[in-house]
């Protein structure tokens, strides 16, 4: 995993041993099977289903504990098996957002990288729609996509 941070932009890569396409299919469709459960308002006990609805416009979501619902992003760009954008409708004090313009965005781009493997690029970028705890949150996300990634790689393959 290598990480390149900027003050505006965080950036982190890992590399699985999958195609693309299968790339693609474990971060979106697996969503459930690799995020960090401590990592959802419902927590690791109540957590029924945390996923990305494929396409435009489908939703980043959460199901926990009696049906209930949290909706976390939404997809800006769906284009199989090379890019992933989604807003983070997540404020810096961890409370949902419902106000797009007030996002920020997470970019992922898969890249064949020989023998079978995939480049995973992340950018996550806008920290400044956040308002003032931006950069601290920024700080406080960096390790999270750590965290993130490395459970990604590791149910990848």
């Amino acid at each position: 995993m290598g990480q390149k941070a900027s003050t505006d932009v965080l950036r982190n890569s890992c590399s699985v041993g999958v195609s693309a396409s299968r790339a693609f299919e474990v971060f979106t469709e697996g969503l459930g099977t690799w995020w960090i459960r401590e990592f959802t308002w419902s927590g690791p006990d109540a957590l029924e289903r945390v996923g990305i609805e494929p396409g435009v416009d489908g939703k980043c979501y959460e199901i926990g504990p009696y049906g209930f619902r949290c909706d976390w992003g939404r997809v800006l760009a769906w284009e199989p098996p090379g890019r992933l954008v989604f807003t983070w409708q997540i404020d810096a004090d961890r409370v949902p957002q419902p106000d797009p313009t007030k996002a920020s965005e997470v970019e992922l781009r898969f890249y064949p990288d020989g023998e079978g493997r995939t480049r995973i690029d992340l950018e996550h970028r806008g920290f400044e729609r956040h308002g003032e705890a931006g950069a601290s949150y920024r700080e406080a996300l960096d390790e999270g996509w750590e965290q993130l990634l490395a459970r990604y790689a590791a149910a990848a393959g």
